[in-house]
């Protein structure tokens, strides 16, 4: 009886609140706006963002600017940044609705795009008012790009590990130093760069300190890295700094506190590779059921064959357990909840069922997934990044383990 009556009491109060009885209070819809973010997404990538073009720029390691341009004028780029800062208001979930879009439409075209703001969030979040005015408005309205500067030849996924150093010399801060594997290195206008700015804290990454540093800044120095498996569009480079100076309007936030800004930022960045790898994961699997439904074997079309559609099935019951899990940690960063448990969930299971799925639809199409006819074999080679950067998937295993059983000594 006493449960029954709690459950009256809580039907009672749905009513009062206007709750339909007999719903739950979690709705797993999205709004009409988002809706119609995600369908303008998805439009103007499979018009724009076609099979030649996405071969021309694979080809060449070139950046598509032109398409760039294009996504930042129609309010692509940015969704997230506020209004007054060139941006639209909206959150992290409205940023992966267009990002699963892109990727999902052409996975070499999407990934460079969308990866063009990439470490401008370290400057929203905490960056001062000047640089927030500089910064953002350039990067949503397509005329600058951004990078982030955190791994080094000798500090991958040992962030704590970093040797770039900045020193104050006067009123100027010089910084020296090597980063590798970044992201936009050859083409960005800004560089967000984490540097030791007190070498004798304890533990060491309390002394960490994020930069903003300009292109034309003397001493800084990118060189291109070439030959990549996969995401040819977008570049990657080796990033020097040799007596780089600045002064302290370049820093951003607080002295000090550069690696837990980064970290903040790596929550943010895994759910837009997770929503990379889910948009690469859905393209190919786009693929896969057009061909399967096409091609013809023994007199009739392969998708009537029942282990395929095993396969196909399962595929698509993982397609739709990653979304869920990814929009509900969108979702969770935009109540204001750092949770790196699960971001690191969505990343890990997203770059794993992307590789998954793109490596199955190469072997559904048999020969012809292998050559670059079917752009299966292009969504193949693009999709094993999201298992590495932005911390592998071992790291991200370590995240969530850690999130269970707490640390060990």
């Amino acid at each position: 009886m006493r449960l029954l009556r709690q459950h009256r009491n809580i039907m009672v109060k749905r009513q009062i609140l206007n709750f339909p009885v007999g719903r739950g209070f979690m709705d797993f819809e999205l709004t009409q706006e988002q809706k119609d973010i995600k369908n303008a997404a998805r439009e103007f990538a499979v018009n724009e963002f076609t099979k030649e073009r996405a071969e021309e720029y694979d080809r060449n390691e070139e950046f598509p600017f032109d398409l760039w341009k294009k996504a930042c004028e129609l309010g692509f780029i940015g969704v997230h940044f506020p209004e007054e800062y060139g941006g639209a208001g909206m959150g992290v979930l409205e940023n992966i609705l267009i990002v699963e879009e892109f990727c999902r439409a052409d996975s070499t075209i999407g990934s460079a795009i969308i990866l063009s703001d990439f470490s401008s969030e370290v400057v929203m979040r905490f960056g001062s008012e000047e640089q927030k005015k500089e910064v953002l408005p350039k990067v949503a309205g397509g005329k600058a790009i951004t990078a982030g500067c955190y791994t080094e030849p000798e500090a991958g996924s040992d962030l704590t590990a970093i040797k770039t150093k900045a020193e104050k010399d006067g009123d100027e801060w010089v910084i020296n130093g090597s980063k590798t594997f970044i992201t936009n290195g050859t083409i960005a206008d800004y560089y967000v760069v984490l540097a030791v700015t007190d070498p004798n804290a304890q533990p060491r990454y309390r002394g960490f300190t994020t930069f903003l540093v300009k292109k034309d800044t003397p001493g800084l120095k990118t060189t291109k890295i070439g030959g990549k498996l996969g995401i040819r569009a977008s570049p990657t480079a080796e990033v020097v700094f040799k007596d780089v100076r600045v002064d302290d309007s370049a820093v951003i936030g607080q002295l000090n506190r550069g690696f837990y800004q980064v970290l903040e930022f790596f929550d943010e960045s895994r759910i837009e590779i997770a929503a990379q790898a889910l948009g690469i994961a859905q393209g190919a699997f786009d693929r896969l059921v057009n061909y399967v439904k096409q091609r013809k074997q023994f007199g009739q079309p392969i998708a009537a064959f029942q282990a395929l559609q095993h396969r196909i099935a399962d595929l698509k019951t993982q397609l739709e357990a990653a979304r869920l899990l990814i929009y509900k940690a969108a979702w969770n960063y935009d109540q204001g909840r750092i949770d790196p448990g699960l971001t690191s969930m969505a990343k890990y299971y997203a770059g794993k069922l992307a590789v998954k799925i793109c490596d199955e639809a190469v072997q559904m199409h048999g020969g012809y997934g292998y050559i670059a006819e079917y752009e299966v074999e292009r969504f193949f080679r693009d999709a094993k990044i999201t298992e590495i950067y932005e911390g592998t998937k071992e790291v991200q295993l370590n995240t969530i383990a850690r999130d269970i059983l707490g640390k060990f000594r």
